[in-house]
């Protein structure tokens, strides 16, 4: 980024507080607020773009008082009592927060907010003022209670070669869908070819090798499952827990379904209709290595996208990796994962780890230079456990958020008869 384009994003930005704080003001004061909103605004996010580093998110003073504006501003249109307003601005941030924890404390901060306003001046509290309140406490008792960070800003404008844990590969229009890889082939080039047989989520677990893995003492049909994935039919079995299906439906309805990616099965009575699973790859032209693993899984009967994962290895510091992105439009979900044994010859690919690079990230790619803009996701974590029992294959792959389970996806994995 230039200087220029610096001082242009940076004027830009303080024109956008002036906005919000004259309509805050304006909601809380009348017209003779709307100034001094603006102006409170504006010094505030001058002062707070003056002293912040190259890659860092604005300080959590300034985002405090901008959510306090915006809060102001939803009051004033919602127009009601102080309970109620407080309740609705508390839970508007507290569902923002996206932590459970979090969206179960916004409401009840807001409820005792508009409780106190309620008996400090009865009907007549100001539901901006209400409103306004309830979120710059809702944040303040938050960042209390919660220290560590929901996102962290790890990389602006970052070359792909600086993040070797992030598959920089997006979508690029607004569905992702069962077709993602040969749309991206006919960017990149190379031989595609789709549903292709014998060939695995990894060209060998030979690459995953490092101090706390030894692939030579992995089970041979769990090192064949990883190699050869294509070789083998899974069926699932979806766990969710109770607390996460209200929010999950609504996701599900509309943004997965539209978006053609992340659409999973709500129940097991949804996997009768069939799971289609295959790998699509792209070879670079002038090597016979395939530079592209795309993990395809459909419901069978529509071909409707479950999820479109690209796989990939990669070593760092003498340790072996697993990274999976997710595209997604401008951007990519990408999941990195140590793995490690199990006694019984089992294979864990986990992001729970002492090291710095297992994790999870959401990364914006610039469309024209190709470079990254990347948030590490520390509060969402993963563990896919592949075992064999009896002989046979099977899989656990567990989901949390901020230390809560919300989902288990077990899997019966089959050899195909042919």
């Amino acid at each position: 980024m230039t200087k220029r384009d610096g001082l242009g994003q940076r004027a830009g930005g303080i024109a956008f507080a002036a906005a919000v704080g004259a309509l805050a003001g304006a909601s809380i004061a009348g017209r003779r607020g709307a100034g001094a909103g603006a102006v409170a605004l504006a010094v505030t996010e001058a002062v707070a773009r003056a002293g912040q580093r190259p890659g860092e998110i604005p300080p959590w003073w300034s985002r405090v008082v901008m959510s306090g504006a915006l809060g102001a501003i939803g009051g004033k249109l919602a127009g009601a009592g102080p309970v109620p307003t407080g309740v609705a601005a508390g839970t508007v941030a507290g569902a923002l927060g996206l932590r459970p924890h979090k969206v179960v404390l916004g409401p009840v901060v807001g409820a005792a907010v508009g409780t106190a306003w309620r008996l400090a001046r009865g009907g007549d509290a100001p539901p901006a003022v209400v409103a306004a309140s309830a979120v710059v406490a809702f944040r303040a008792l938050s960042a209390v209670l919660f220290r560590e960070p929901q996102v962290d800003l790890l990389a602006e404008r970052a070359g792909a070669e600086e993040l070797p844990f992030v598959v920089p590969l997006e979508a690029r229009t607004g569905y992702v869908g069962t077709g993602y890889v040969r749309e991206l082939a006919e960017v990149l080039g190379g031989t595609y070819e789709a549903d292709a047989r014998d060939v695995g989520i990894v060209a060998s677990l030979d690459d995953l090798a490092g101090p706390r893995f030894d692939p030579a003492r992995t089970d041979p049909l769990v090192r064949e499952f990883y190699e050869h994935t294509t070789r083998f039919r899974l069926d699932i079995v979806p766990e969710w827990r109770l607390w996460v299906r209200p929010g999950y439906l609504l996701y599900r309805t509309l943004v997965a379904r539209r978006l053609g990616q992340a659409n999973l099965p709500m129940n097991q009575r949804e996997t009768l209709r069939g799971v289609r699973s295959r790998i699509d790859t792209i070879t670079p032209e002038g090597t016979d290595l395939i530079g592209v693993r795309g993990w395809i899984r459909s419901f069978a009967d529509t071909d409707e996208p479950i999820y479109v994962g690209i796989y990939t290895t990669y070593r760092h510091d003498g340790h072996g990796f697993v990274s999976v992105g997710f595209p997604v439009p401008q951007g990519s979900f990408t999941a990195t994962l140590q793995p490690l044994p199990r006694p019984d010859g089992g294979l864990v690919l986990t992001s729970h780890s002492e090291l710095t690079h297992p994790g999870h990230y959401l990364t914006y790619v610039d469309p024209g230079s190709r470079e990254l803009t990347t948030l590490a996701v520390p509060g969402f974590a993963e563990q896919l456990d592949v075992h064999t029992e009896g002989g046979r294959l099977r899989a656990e792959h567990a989901f949390s958020l901020y230390g809560l389970p919300f989902l288990v996806l077990h899997y019966t994995i089959h050899r195909k008869a042919d």
